[in-house]
């Protein structure tokens, strides 16, 4: 079982925004530069990088989706406190 995951995000308020943006990355758009342009998490200036993190460190709900999601696919979006996310999973140890 995976103890540690790293990740990508974006953070958005709006579901209709994540959504619009999620279809971007489905048609080959570049998660970091979308993650630059609209992600409202301060990782957004490093292109949505979250870096390495143990399970247990996120949100519930965004730590289960990280620790079940498909590797290297845009993932969501998922509701949380924070507003919508896009998750992209880079690998799991």
């Amino acid at each position: 079982m995976a103890k540690t995951a790293a990740a990508l995000h974006i953070l958005v308020k709006e579901e209709k925004q994540a959504q619009d943006i999620l279809a971007q990355l489905e048609q080959g758009a570049d998660f970091e530069k979308l993650a630059k342009k609209h992600s409202t998490c301060p990782s957004g200036k490093k292109g949505g990088h979250l870096g390495e993190f143990k399970q247990g460190a996120m949100v519930p709900a965004f730590d289960k989706v990280v620790f079940s999601c498909p590797l290297l696919v845009p993932y969501g979006p998922l509701h949380t406190q924070f507003g919508y996310h896009i998750i992209k999973v880079l690998y799991r140890n």
